[in-house]
């Protein structure tokens, strides 16, 4: 009797890759973007002598210089590895060789041979940490007065607790855990990352920086002829 061959098993899909970049970083990109685009064009379009040679140069040192420090920063996190995408590199990092992620005014990533590779795509705010801090403050006061409310409606009879109770049907709904700024949230999601996937086999490999030469190349060509019509009068 031939007994059935075994289903082959299939393999778990691979999750995709959380992707973090800077909202403001991309608005602010199609901004400048729109602007040199359209005094560029005004220029080439009507201006005399020099003038469209000049734009036209300038354009093309000034959109790729753009794009790199706006639109193109990201970070990609997946099961294995970290990818940073900045200005004029990426950088993958396997989890098995990140020692550290650290928050200070930048966010980095520091490696096992200790060079530090900054999160461009994740940029610290300390406005941001001041209201998360000032929010917190706020929350935790709250808290307190509700204690202390419930304290007294034990100790104080109806009276009081008929106030206080007033007060708290009020009061806004409050979450969980300390408020945090946006970019400490994705900190805190990249250490829950490394933490969980740092010791698998699949997460060990070495640190591969490749140069962003389709960012570099036009940006020098750019400023090598913006330099040539400038030094020619």
């Amino acid at each position: 009797m031939t007994t059935p061959d075994p289903q082959p098993s299939t393999p778990a899909p691979q999750q995709r890759d959380r992707a973090y970049r800077s909202p403001m970083g991309i608005a602010g990109g199609v901004l400048l973007l729109a602007i040199v685009a359209w005094l560029g064009i005004d220029a080439i379009v009507s201006g005399r002598d020099r003038t469209p040679w000049l734009a036209l140069a300038a354009m093309i040192f000034l959109v790729p210089l753009i794009a790199a420090f706006t639109l193109r920063p990201a970070v990609f996190a997946g099961e294995e590895r970290l990818r940073i995408r900045n200005p004029f590199r990426l950088v993958t990092v396997p989890w098995g060789e990140v020692v550290s992620l650290r928050s200070g005014y930048s966010n980095e990533v520091v490696a096992k041979s200790g060079r530090k590779y900054q999160l461009w795509a994740v940029p610290v705010s300390l406005r941001a940490r001041k209201k998360a801090a000032a929010r917190d403050a706020k929350v935790n006061s709250q808290r307190a007065a509700e204690a202390s409310g419930r304290g007294g409606r034990r100790g104080g009879g109806m009276g009081g607790g008929f106030g206080l109770g007033g007060l708290s049907r009020g009061a806004p709904d409050v979450s969980d855990g300390p408020a945090r700024a946006e970019s400490d949230k994705v900190m805190d999601d990249l250490r829950e990352l490394l933490e969980t996937k740092g010791e698998s086999e699949a997460a060990q490999g070495e640190v591969t920086v490749r140069w962003a030469y389709e960012i570099a190349v036009p940006t020098l060509a750019g400023a090598v002829l913006l330099a040539i019509l400038v030094a020619m009068g």
